[in-house]
């Protein structure tokens, strides 16, 4: 496809969870619903289909994986893969790799970073965090506001092997502090966060944001909707808890039986959650240990928790856009955007089966 090229999108365009048109025209990289004339009329390529804002990937990591940072090439192929599964704009939520480069390429997503983890010292997964102790979690957190783009990411809680459970990983007062620093700098904040414990002093210390939050309960629920902070579960990832716990279980039994019932009352917390307006958002958690391009898979867990079915994909696309400030399919925004043979709103499975790509108005083929 030429830069010359105007590309028609006709069949249903989303433009909304109620709004649908019949079409939509992208010339020079940008959505325009007025049919063009004239030259820019000659070379128009058609795709037909159900047309949705490109996906979000709200927890993602390009540039890890199990072991660490990884290579250049190995980034390009999990980008790559996000991108061939639908997810035109990721939330990387932590990262030791440099992947700025990525933000030159129009073939890759773009990118919202949140620099690398932050984690207490032999409290998190090893080559992934800035291991630090309580007082130095104000410095790194306005290092890594200054690193990434509007968010900062910290390590609630963890495994802590004396106590043979999870538990909370900064005092308060230290989470108060840093997390007003991040705000003075004009970030966000998120935290990672397993458990229950940790969950109160984050959100009274004014956390935007919490990671799985899978230890939700019915007198956290209320202080998380007052205070609107929002989650993303990650059902695809809390799937692998039993195995985590299976291995743990001689070493830390009650650490595995905590992490099982966490798992077993996943579908329920997210619902409750939602239930009591709790903003939810699609996130895999891919580039830890699960590959990536799963997000359509990810929104069907949602659907499965309970959430409406247009409401589970508005967690990964005109919700999940607005949450982080970017574009949906808007008159001149740029043309990042996904066409399915059928409706996901009828069945939200069809998500993982996108029929074209179209990431800065170009057709991606062979995606």
């Amino acid at each position: 496809m030429s830069d010359h090229t105007v590309l028609r999108v006709k069949g249903r365009v989303l433009v909304g969870p109620e709004e649908v048109r019949d079409e939509l025209w992208v010339v020079g990289g940008r959505i325009t619903y007025e049919r063009p004339s004239g030259a820019a009329a000659r070379d128009v390529r058609t795709v037909q289909g159900w047309a949705l804002p490109g996906l979000v990937d709200a927890h993602c990591h390009v540039g890890l994986d199990h072991h660490g940072a990884v290579d250049a090439a190995t980034s390009e192929k999990q980008a790559l893969g996000d991108r061939d599964a639908g997810a035109l704009l990721l939330r990387d939520a932590g990262s030791p790799a440099d992947t700025r480069w990525i933000d030159d390429r129009e073939d890759l997503p773009k990118i919202i970073r949140a620099g690398r983890h932050i984690a207490r010292t032999r409290r998190y997964i090893r080559n992934f965090a800035h291991e630090i102790e309580p007082e130095d979690l104000v410095s790194y957190v306005a290092r890594e506001a200054k690193r990434g783009d509007g968010w900062v990411k910290l390590v609630g809680d963890w495994i802590d092997r004396d106590a043979g459970d999870l538990t909370a990983c900064w005092p308060r007062p230290e989470v108060e502090e840093a997390i007003a620093e991040a705000h003075r700098l004009g970030a966000r904040v998120t935290a990672h966060c397993f458990a229950e414990v940790a969950l109160r002093d984050l959100v009274e210390a004014g956390i935007d944001c919490v990671e799985h939050a899978t230890g939700l309960t019915e007198d956290l629920i209320p202080l998380f909707a007052e205070h609107g902070v929002a989650i993303v579960p990650t059902l695809v990832n809390i799937a692998t808890f039993p195995r985590l716990a299976a291995g743990g279980a001689s070493k830390f039994p009650r650490w595995s039986a905590h992490m099982n019932r966490l798992y077993e009352r996943r579908y329920d917390t997210v619902r409750a959650a939602y239930d009591a307006g709790i903003p939810v958002f699609a996130g895999t958690d891919a580039g830890g240990g699960l590959a990536h391009g799963l997000v359509g898979a990810e929104v069907a867990e949602l659907a499965k928790a309970g959430i409406p079915p247009v409401e589970a994909i508005s967690a990964a696309a005109w919700g999940a856009r607005r949450w982080l400030g970017r574009p949906v399919l808007d008159e001149g925004a740029p043309a990042d955007l996904v066409v399915y043979d059928e409706d996901p709103r009828a069945d939200v499975r069809v998500l993982t089966a996108p029929r074209r790509i179209v990431l800065n108005g170009r057709v991606i083929d062979g995606a």
